[in-house]
């Protein structure tokens, strides 16, 4: 769903400078306290070692994030946010950021079992998946389940498609991609012939894209197709196994000339989950289907009679490969939850025993004044 459905524009949101970056009445009411205060609107486009580029009426500014720099690291400032800048002197900082409307997280390789943000305020996520090697689906549905954790509406693009010249073998794979895919439009493109790029500008021209995808890809050249110029640089894939250096190192955040804007990310190396049941579930919506007829509301699709999983995987209604995916998710999401609320509570008692400390200390300060 686009911004504009959620939030109608007002008059004066839709003159704003900024409206053709997603600035809509919604943004308009947020900042109103922002407002008052003298600060600035501004669309952050790229962050960079404490600073970050912010969009704003009167062009880029060059911001400080050290006013938004919180201990969460998904409280972090991100290309995409919609910033408070104070402009006045220098350096200039950006004070605040309005609540997110949607947020792509994933888990970092940290053992503190972190998560990190991507990108903000996203309409469509855009999975992109390369026909010129061998399609991984488990990685698919991986992007899926964050995509849809996210709040935005996931897109599977299959860049190129020219390089699969057999029609018959095409449509076999965008059939294995739409069945990992439910709910999920599946679309074929190739940014050598054109194909399908017109298609995806019309989807993208409606709100804020994110571009995701592993090295390789193509999401440099497809957003050059969709930019209209060779804007990002795009460097050779090996014809072995379909991989390239990363093309892009920041995340960016891009006017589209047909409308919308576009948020460009490096190459992904790790996909790990970041409490994403929910997402898991919209990817495999055909087994949370069946496991609605389960005899037992509590059941673990194992060995349990009456199990309408089982059933449907002894039928082959239900692939063996969407089931075990299916375990394989939800497996490594419990566990990076886990050690999520582990660190927390940690988090918790040892700021606790610093209060408390803190607390005893400015007690025996106390009574060595009274002495």
């Amino acid at each position: 769903m686009s911004n504009a459905s959620l939030h109608p524009f007002s008059s004066s949101a839709i003159q704003h400078p900024l409206a053709v970056h997603g600035w809509d009445e919604g943004w308009e009411a947020e900042f109103a306290p922002y407002a008052a205060q003298g600060l600035v609107p501004g669309r952050v486009v790229r962050v960079d070692r404490g600073q970050c580029d912010v969009l704003t009426a009167d062009g880029i500014v060059r911001a400080d994030t050290a006013f938004v720099t919180p201990h969460d690291p998904l409280r972090v400032i991100c290309t995409g946010d919609w910033a408070a800048v104070e402009t006045v002197g220098n350096p200039r900082y950006v004070k605040a950021y309005l609540p997110r409307r949607t947020a792509f997280v994933r888990s970092t390789s940290s053992q503190r079992s972190e998560g990190q943000i991507l990108a903000a305020n996203v309409d469509h996520a855009i999975i992109a998946v390369s026909l010129a090697a061998e399609l991984d689906l488990g990685r698919i549905e991986r992007f899926l389940a964050l995509a849809w954790e996210s709040g935005a509406q996931p897109l599977v693009v299959l860049t190129k498609a020219d390089l699969v010249a057999d029609p018959v073998t095409l449509g076999h794979l965008v059939q294995d991609v739409e069945t990992t895919a439910p709910g999920v439009q599946v679309l074929t493109v190739s940014s050598h012939t054109g194909e399908g790029t017109d298609v995806l500008g019309a989807i993208v021209a409606d709100g804020t894209s994110v571009l995701l995808g592993v090295s390789g890809a193509g999401k440099s050249t497809l957003a050059n197709a969709l930019l209209g110029a060779d804007v990002m640089e795009v460097q050779a894939t090996r014809d072995v196994d379909g991989k390239g250096r990363h093309t892009t190192t920041t995340r960016n955040l891009l006017v589209l000339p047909g409308g919308g804007v576009l948020i460009d990310t490096p190459g992904l190396r790790g996909v790990g989950l970041f409490d994403a049941e929910a997402g898991v579930g919209q990817v495999f919506s055909e087994i949370e289907d069946y496991a609605a007829d389960c005899r037992f509301h509590d059941c673990a699709h194992e060995a349990e009679p009456g199990c309408a999983v089982l059933a449907a995987l002894e039928s082959g209604a239900l692939p063996e490969r969407r089931l075990e995916s299916y375990r394989k998710l939800l497996r490594e999401n419990q566990r990076i939850v886990a050690k999520t609320d582990a660190r927390l509570r940690s988090e918790i008692r040892r700021d606790w025993r610093l209060k408390s400390a803190e607390g005893r200390a400015n007690y025996s300060a106390k009574r060595g004044g009274r002495v």
